[in-house]
């Protein structure tokens, strides 16, 4: 039983540490060095800042029949700069009660995770990550308990410093299984921290941007405008609503080696944590 109870709490921790990286949180003890999806826009703001023009904001193309400098005066946003789309698309989107997140995140090891899932402000997420050769994992959190389901592929990757003993025990004790951890116990508490929305709408603030304004458009059906932005040989996209509300619809970097996108959706839509059913692993009694 305690040989099981070693192996469950390093793919506990191995899934801990994966989330931390995809949004740069330190929930699990960790540094916090690594890039949320909204750093690209932060780091390449900031570089531009003070490039462009007097006040870091630089003349604009508005793409839309606007004027050459400040505010477009025709089509969306009239009279606003990209700086001022930004903000007020920063401010809409972090008032948000729940979000959804899907696309690609860098992580602080030159890679990417893919994500599909929806948080909301009251620590409560569904969805799943991903990563390159390194599998899956399936996750639940509600404000009482953390249900996770990964593959045998995340466990051997997660746990590969682990004895290959622990590492064997843990793929067939967990791998493809739903299984279950009070959220207030010590190896849960870190997912469920990630989960909370709050936290992630928090490295949305003082964003200081360059964005100029370009063309119209459309996210996944939702007329938007494109923003951009340039650091170096890496070219960034804001796509903001400019129906309703002005949130954040959608983030692209490109860089050299790779394109990677994050999609922002169902914004103050409830997220399903309706338990799974059928076979749980419950983890609490195997402490």
């Amino acid at each position: 039983m305690q040989h099981r109870s070693r192996a469950r709490r390093a793919t506990l921790a191995a899934l801990c540490l994966t989330a931390t990286a995809a949004v740069t949180l330190t929930a699990c003890g960790g540094d916090k060095d690594g890039s949320s999806p909204w750093d690209a826009v932060k780091e390449s703001a900031d570089s531009q800042s003070g490039k462009d023009g007097k006040d870091g904001k630089g003349s604009e193309d508005d793409g839309d029949g606007g004027e050459k400098s400040g505010g477009g005066s025709k089509g969306p946003f009239p009279g606003m700069s990209g700086p001022d789309i930004v903000e007020k698309s920063v401010t809409a989107t972090s008032a948000a009660k729940s979000l959804s997140l899907k696309g690609s995140a860098p992580d602080d090891e030159g890679g990417a995770i893919d994500m599909d899932i929806a948080l909301n402000t009251r620590g409560e997420c569904a969805g799943s990550m991903s990563m390159k050769d390194q599998g899956s994992v399936d996750l639940i959190v509600n404000r009482s308990t953390v249900y996770m389901r990964p593959d045998a592929e995340f466990i051997r990757s997660e746990t590969k410093d682990q004895p290959e003993d622990e590492t064997a025990a843990a793929v067939q004790l967990m791998a493809d299984r739903w299984s279950k951890s009070s959220a207030t116990s010590s190896d849960a508490k870190g997912m469920a921290t990630f989960c909370d929305l709050d936290l992630i709408l928090a490295e949305f603030k003082d964003v200081n941007s360059a964005a100029r304004r370009g063309e119209q458009t459309s996210v996944d059906g939702t007329p938007a405008l494109a923003l951009h932005e340039t650091e170096g040989k890496d070219k960034y996209t804001i796509y903001v609503a400019t129906e309703g509300k002005p949130y954040l619809l959608k983030i692209v970097n490109n860089t050299e080696k790779r394109s990677e996108s994050l999609t922002f959706g169902d914004y103050d839509k409830p997220v399903d944590t309706t338990a799974p059913s059928g076979d749980v692993l419950d983890l609490d009694k195997m402490n």
